[in-house]
């Protein structure tokens, strides 16, 4: 059973930078899409962005709002995929949570809906405020 486990929120001031970690064990991580979703008090939780397993060729997907900001990258040695945050404003304010699927085709990992992740962490709260 695949476990993941989020850490590395906290308090950033606007235009600063975090990093999240997403820890998994119980399984091989390289086999799974691993997202980053976060939710915003009164928001329905969104995608931010994704890496998909080895074999749909780890390729990764953002949503418009953090693109060129946020980068996902995942080190399979650490069973560990990594957000990084730059550029932080008071909107990326929210609980981030990451989630992993299996896929049973290979295909671009997917941030459309939370439904598709079998498998989430217990959250972390990042806030962006001066």
């Amino acid at each position: 059973q695949l476990q993941l486990v989020e850490s590395g929120g906290g308090l950033v001031q606007p235009g600063g930078s975090l990093r999240l970690s997403c820890a998994a064990s119980g399984a091989t991580l390289d086999y799974y899409a691993i997202a980053w979703f976060r939710q915003a008090p009164g928001k329905e939780r969104e995608g931010v962005s994704c890496i998909s397993s080895r074999s749909s060729g780890r390729m990764t997907n953002y949503a418009d709002s953090v693109k060129g900001r946020f980068t996902i990258s995942r080190d399979n040695a650490k069973s560990t995929v990594y957000l990084q945050m730059n550029s932080l404003s008071p909107e990326d304010t929210a609980v981030y949570y990451c989630a992993a699927e299996k896929p049973e085709v290979p295909r671009l990992c997917q941030l459309s809906s939370r439904y598709d992740y079998d498998y989430w962490g217990q959250g972390t709260q990042v806030t962006v405020s001066s």
